[in-house]
């Protein structure tokens, strides 16, 4: 057998080693088999929104689990592998296309290990904003909406819409989803910032070039198990119609909520909901979810030393660029990573690869670019 192959498998069975324990994939399968045995009761689903929480959590953990386990079978059948190929050297291609299917595995699961954060696991709730560049600006807040949906349907994750706010000439003032899967706010929590597009204005007469922003805020979705101290009285209640910006989507009630965190002057709406006592619980959970935010953010600040390389957040950073003038591209001003097709991170299909690149800045571990 090739040297080569004989230690790529070593280098291989070594790092799977090390993830084991990195993810502590032991006391994970054991996790699974408690919550397999607590979703066998018969009161199991007498509490719905509990019961989808757990099965949720069930869903996060098989995603590692499972793959590891199948990496796990697939590595000692290297072995049986490599006695074939020492007796058939036409083999030695399957040799090495197995070695690189395990390796890019493990790049994967190697990756999920670094969503180790307290909320990591947990749904995200992801807002965007229309800020600097008028009706652009609107549509461009709502081309992320259709980005960040068309990126979690390829995840197979969830989503409900939370608020949405329509701008009345073309697309957005603002609006908020839940996208829900394993590790969503692990892998959204980075696109927190602003985002920048240059491109010829559809709504330009002239066909000036406009450049236009949108500010997105990622928080988790945290269920009332993890303990948020907001009190009540340093919260600010309004209402306010629902609907968007005339016709029949208006609403001639007061359904709509927002809540106002006075001492940090963090700000939630909710308006899609069909009563205003459910608007009002949907905008608590939200309000939850931003103050766990501010949290990590804040913990994040206090650890920063242990990062090799800082990354940028936060509503006052441009985190990424968008181009479809003069020439089609995306590159993220953090990680440096950079896609020459426009489309293709809109529709959701290489979206994934900035995800990834900031998990890696994150860990210190910043591509080569």
């Amino acid at each position: 057998m090739d040297a080569e192959f004989v230690q790529r498998s070593k280098k291989i069975r070594e790092r799977l080693v090390q993830l084991g324990d990195s993810l502590d994939y032991a006391a994970k399968r054991e996790e699974i088999e408690s919550i397999e045995a607590r979703m066998g009761q018969p009161d199991f689903w007498d509490d719905n929104e509990a019961a989808q929480a757990v099965v949720a959590q069930l869903k996060g953990l098989k995603a590692i689990v499972g793959p590891m386990g199948k990496l796990s079978t697939a590595v000692e059948d290297l072995d049986a592998l490599f006695e074939m190929a020492d007796e058939d050297e036409s083999i030695a291609e399957e040799v090495e296309a197995e070695i690189e299917r395990l390796e890019k595995i493990l790049d994967d699961l190697e990756l999920k290990a670094l969503l180790n954060g307290p909320n990591d696991s947990a749904g995200a709730i992801i807002t965007i904003n229309a800020r600097d560049g008028g009706t652009d600006a609107n549509d461009w807040a709502d081309m992320l909406l259709r980005m960040y949906s068309a990126w979690a349907v390829s995840q197979d994750y969830s989503i409900q819409l939370l608020d949405r706010q329509e701008n009345e000439e073309a697309g957005i003032n603002h609006a908020s989803i839940a996208v829900r899967g394993p590790m969503a706010y692990g892998y959204l929590k980075g696109e927190e910032g602003v985002h920048r597009l240059v491109r010829i204005s559809p709504f330009n007469s002239e066909g000036k070039r406009q450049t236009s922003f949108a500010a997105v805020s990622v928080t988790p979705e945290i269920d009332d198990s993890i303990d948020i101290d907001i009190e009540e009285k340093d919260v600010r209640i309004d209402t306010y119609r629902a609907g968007g910006a005339g016709g029949q989507h208006v609403n001639k009630t007061d359904s709509a909520i927002r809540l106002t965190h006075v001492p940090t002057n963090t700000v939630v709406q909710c308006q899609n909901e069909r009563s205003q006592h459910q608007n009002k619980a949907t905008a608590w959970k939200m309000l939850r979810a931003k103050m766990a935010r501010i949290e990590e953010d804040r913990r994040d600040a206090e650890d920063a030393s242990k990062y090799a390389t800082q990354a940028r957040t936060g509503f006052g950073s441009q985190i990424r660029n968008y181009f479809l003038h003069p020439d089609q591209r995306v590159k993220d001003a953090r990680t440096g990573h950079y896609v020459g097709s426009f489309n293709s991170v809109m529709n959701g299909s290489e979206l994934q690869g900035f995800l990834d690149a900031f998990l890696r800045l994150k860990a210190g571990k910043q591509e080569k670019v």
